[in-house]
């Protein structure tokens, strides 16, 4: 069974690094760009769901306070 298990984990590694082998990796420009545009989709996410946190806080605040 130890020696399956061995072949296995060989296997899988070598033909990982074939896969590796065979990308396609962007340019360093294209890089920069892409990581430019997702950090800016997080941080324009990030604002949209703080408006919506204190919105919804504001409204569960005014119903605590109306008596």
């Amino acid at each position: 069974m130890k020696s399956t298990v061995l072949t296995t984990l060989t296997t899988y590694f070598r033909e990982s690094y074939e896969e590796f082998k065979r990308v396609t990796w962007p340019t360093r420009n294209k890089a920069i760009k892409l990581c430019g545009i997702v950090l800016s989709f997080v941080l324009v996410s990030a604002i949209f769901v703080a408006i919506l946190d204190y919105g919804f806080n504001m409204g569960y605040q005014y119903l605590l306070n109306i008596r």
